[in-house]
C-alpha cells in the first residue's frame, strides 16, 4: 500500500516544486546527497532519488516514494549506489500525473547516448512542455514518464553536438520556462539555471577536492561544505576534478528569481541573492505592522511558516509575541491511512490551539499566504472555539490571484480565493474581524527594494500575485488560459 501522502491541511498549501543536489570529487558520495536531499525535503515530500557513478560498477540509481529519512539511510539501498559523483532528486508532482505517481516520474531520469550516460534533476517546469512532448513523440521518440522534464533527455538525443555538456545546452534552448538543472555524466557534475534564474541553484565547497551544486545553501551546512556562491540566472558550470567551466548559454535576461521562495518556499536558514531569508521574512512581519496595524493582546503564527513574520510583526507593533498554536512535530504525512472520521478532524491532526493562552484575547494570526482559504476558516474556528475575544489574519504575502507555471503546484485560478474575491469579501468568506495582505511595495521592501517593485523592471517573479508572467506558459494559453490585461 502506497504511503499516505496529503493531508487536509496541506491541500491549501502552495507545494515546494523540488529540490536538486549533486556532489563530485568526495568518497561516498550518495551518502552526501542523501544529506543533501534530507535537508531539501521541505521542497519535496512525495519522492526522492539518487544516480551515481562508479568507474567499475558504472551508473546506479535509486528511486523510492516518500521521506529521504526513511529510504536513503538504509545500507541495502546506499550499498547499490557507489562511486564519487551523484547527483538526487526530491518531489511534488507540479508537472505530469498528480497524486498517484508512477515511480517512473520520479527523477533523476538517466539517458544512455554514444558518448556515454548522463542523469538529470530538474526544479522548475517547462511552459511548452506539451508542445516539445507532441512534437518529440512524432518525431518517434518514446518517452517513459509523464515528466515535463524527460523533454531534456529526448532533445539531447536529437542534438548532433559532440560532446553531453554541449548536447544538454542544445535541449536547454529549445525549452521555455524554469529550470535549475543539476546533472552528471561518467565524470562531469553539472549546473544550469534558466536565464530569468526564477529557480535557485547554489555552488558549494567540500574540504580540497569536493564541489557541490544544490537547491539551496542549507543543504550545504549538513554536509559541512562551504558556500562560494549562487550559479548566476543564464550560466552553466561543468565540474570536473578540481576544475570549473562556466558560460552563458542562453541570451541574456534581466533576473526574476521567485519572489515567493523569500515568502514560503526556502528554508529559513538559506541565504538568498546575499540575504538571510529569515531576515527577509522578519521584514515582513515589520512591513505588515506599518502597513495593517491592529489594537489586540497577541500575536500567533501560524505554525511554521509564519513565525518570523509573526516576530517581526510583534517587535514593530509592541505587541507581544505568543505561540497561540501548537503544531503536532510527530503528524508526518506517512500517518495511518485515513478514515473519513479522521478526514473531517481536519487541521487539528497537525495544529492545536494553546486554550489558555488564547481565551479572552484579541488575536493577530500571521500566516504566509492564502490560497483556496478553507485553512484560515477551520483555524479561525479553532481559535474562536477556544475562547478568542477577536481574530485578525494578517498574511506576509499579497493575495495569491494567479497560478504559478514555473515549478509550483497551484490551483487552477477559479480555485484561488483572491482571483474571485476582494479583500473584503474574503474577510467575509473566513469569518475573522479583519483581514490584511501585506502589499506588493512591502513585499520589495522586506526582500530588499527600498523604493518597492519597479513596475517597468521588477527584480522577482511575482507573477502569482501580479499576473505578470515573465514568460508566456504557451501550453496553458493554447490550452485556454487567459492572460492578464494590460494595464
Amino acid at each position: 500500500m502506497r504511503p499516505f501522502l496529503s493531508h487536509p491541511f496541506d491541500d491549501d498549501k502552495l507545494k515546494e516544486e523540488c529540490g536538486v543536489f549533486g556532489v563530485i570529487g568526495v568518497a561516498d558520495a550518495a551518502q552526501f546527497v542523501a544529506l543533501g536531499l534530507h535537508a531539501l525535503q521541505h521542497r519535496g515530500q512525495e519522492a526522492g532519488g539518487i544516480v551515481t557513478y562508479h568507474p567499475d560498477h558504472g551508473f546506479n540509481s535509486a528511486r523510492r516514494f516518500g521521506y529521504v529519512r526513511d529510504n536513503f539511510t538504509k545500507a541495502d539501498v546506499m550499498d547499490t549506489l557507489p562511486g564519487q559523483l551523484a547527483i538526487g532528486h526530491v518531489r511534488y508532482s507540479t508537472a505530469g500525473s498528480k497524486g498517484a505517481t508512477a515511480i517512473r516520474d520520479v527523477q533523476p531520469f538517466f539517458g544512455e547516448f554514444s558518448m556515454g550516460g548522463c542523469a538529470i534533476a530538474h526544479n522548475g517546469n517547462l511552459t511548452n512542455a506539451s508542445a516539445l512532448r507532441k512534437e518529440l513523440i512524432e518525431r518517434g521518440s518514446i518517452f517513459q514518464s509523464s515528466s515535463d522534464s524527460e523533454c531534456i533527455i529526448h532533445l539531447m538525443a536529437r542534438s548532433i553536438q559532440k560532446n553531453l555538456s554541449e548536447r544538454i545546452k542544445d535541449a536547454l534552448r529549445a525549452v521555455e520556462g524554469a529550470f535549475s538543472v543539476v546533472a552528471m555524466t561518467r565524470t562531469k557534475l553539472i549546473g544550469v539555471r534558466d536565464s530569468l534564474g526564477v529557480r535557485p541553484l547554489v555552488l558549494g565547497r567540500i574540504g580540497d577536492s569536493g564541489w557541490a551544486l544544490s537547491s539551496e545553501t542549507c543543504a550545504l551546512d549538513i554536509i559541512g561544505a562551504d558556500f562560494v556562491r549562487e550559479i548566476d540566472p543564464g550560466e552553466m558550470v561543468v565540474i570536473e576534478g578540481n576544475k570549473i567551466v562556466s558560460t552563458r548559454p542562453f541570451h541574456p535576461s534581466p533576473s526574476r528569481f521567485c519572489i515567493f521562495e523569500n515568502v514560503y518556499f526556502s528554508r529559513p536558514d538559506s541565504i538568498i541573492g546575499g540575504r538571510s531569508v529569515y531576515e527577509t521574512r522578519h521584514n515582513i512581519g515589520v512591513e505588515l505592522a506599518k502597513e495593517a496595524p491592529v489594537d489586540a493582546d497577541l500575536v500567533c503564527p501560524v505554525p511554521d511558516s509564519g513565525t518570523p513574520a509573526a516576530i517581526g510583526f510583534s517587535q514593530q507593533s509592541g505587541i507581544p509575541y505568543a505561540m497561540g498554536i501548537i503544531r503536532n512535530q510527530y503528524m508526518g504525512r506517512t500517518f495511518i491511512e485515513p478514515t473519513e472520521q479522521i478526514r473531517n478532524m481536519g487541521v487539528r491532526l497537525k495544529l492545536n490551539v494553546n486554550r489558555a493562552l488564547i481565551k479572552g484575547k484579541r488575536v493577530i494570526l500571521v500566516d504566509d499566504s492564502v490560497v483556496r482559504g478553507t485553512t484560515s476558516r477551520k483555524i479561525k474556528d479553532m481559535i474562536l472555539e477556544a475562547g478568542a475575544a477577536e481574530v485578525h489574519f494578517r498574511i506576509a504575502s499579497p493575495p495569491t490571484a494567479w497560478p504559478c507555471f514555473y515549478g509550483v503546484d497551484t490551483p487552477e485560478r477559479s480555485k484561488l480565493l483572491a482571483a474571485t474575491m476582494t479583500e473584503e469579501e474574503m474577510r467575509q468568506w473566513i469569518g475573522v474581524d479583519s483581514l490584511k495582505f501585506i502589499s506588493l511595495d512591502g513585499l520589495y521592501r522586506a526582500a530588499g527594494e527600498a523604493a518597492g517593485r519597479d513596475a517597468e523592471n521588477p527584480r522577482f517573479c511575482d507573477a502569482c500575485f501580479s499576473g505578470d508572467y515573465p514568460v508566456a506558459p504557451s501550453d496553458k494559453i493554447n490550452e485556454g488560459f487567459e492572460m492578464k490585461a494590460a494595464d
